[in-house]
């Protein structure tokens, strides 16, 4: 066999195996969609599953929203997750910018003690956590979602990782002319990091809007409770919302805003991870 039918066979295998994995991601959720708007399913899901609603209804929806305040949920979590953005990409921006660009002593330590810092899980600081924003009057608040956002330990690294691939002239120039670090850093090299900023964009919001545990802890009223919080509090009573279509229309709900953000931005983490080096 000659090496070019050698690589199309490679080629060929290759996309086979890619797409059976790529269909094990789809057809979950295609099916649950299907679900939703599958009226049959409303007191149990038949066996064999179907994939085309055998009596097409949007009760479910209606359900949902007509029993739960979905929409202020939803707002809520946009609230939460945008002050979350602005705040840890601001600072891993920063930070990442200082840690690349800026010649000082025991960079490299804090770099190092910041990563550190990964590997303790958050149930080891969430009850400490809890009792600092207690003391501090926080609780119930959406303060205790932005301010632990300071520390964007992950995306520092990363912007670190980006700026090092940015030349150090452009700021060698512009300190030449008089320019400072800050303006530097928002008039020049930001606004080379389109792809970064939008990578960061993206896995914030999915963190931030999937987030339930630590908003289950620091909520306790239901007009401030995130989507998260208040599907599962819907979901766990006894009653209608335990019916399989409904469970399944709340969930696509939820999902709709992710499947947004991801699919006008995903271009933009491929490119980020390609010029920063950092493999996944």
């Amino acid at each position: 066999m000659s090496a070019r039918k050698t690589q199309n066979l490679s080629q060929v295998i290759l996309w086979i195996i890619l797409s059976s994995f790529a269909l094990t991601m789809v057809i979950p959720f295609f099916w649950m969609v299907v679900t939703s708007f599958d009226d049959a399913s409303r007191l149990q899901i038949g066996f064999p599953p179907s994939f085309w609603p055998r009596r097409p209804s949007l009760l479910a929806y209606e359900m949902v929203f007509g029993n739960i305040p979905m929409m202020r949920y939803i707002i809520n979590s946009l609230i939460v997750s945008g002050g979350v953005i602005i705040v840890s990409v601001t600072s891993a921006l920063a930070a990442g910018y200082a840690l690349s660009k800026i010649p000082f002593k025991g960079r490299t330590a804090i770099l190092l003690g910041s990563l550190a810092t990964l590997m303790v899980p958050f149930e080891v600081t969430m009850v400490p956590q809890f009792f600092l924003f207690n003391a501090m009057n926080l609780t119930n608040t959406y303060w205790a979602f932005y301010l632990p956002a300071i520390t964007y330990v992950f995306g520092t690294f990363f912007a670190k990782q980006y700026f090092d691939s940015i030349p150090d002239s452009f700021r060698e120039s512009a300190m030449i002319d008089g320019a400072n670090d800050i303006y530097i850093c928002a008039r020049i090299y930001i606004p080379l990091c389109g792809a970064l900023v939008a990578t960061l964009v993206v896995l914030q919001f999915l963190a931030s809007w999937n987030d339930f545990l630590w908003p289950m802890i620091i909520l306790n009223s239901a007009e401030r409770f995130t989507v998260q919080v208040g599907v599962a509090l819907f979901t766990w009573d006894r009653g209608m919302n335990q019916m399989p279509s409904i469970r399944m229309a709340s969930t696509v709900i939820v999902i709709i805003p992710v499947l947004i953000m991801y699919l006008f931005l995903q271009r933009y983490i491929v490119e980020s991870i390609a010029l920063s080096g950092v493999k996944q």
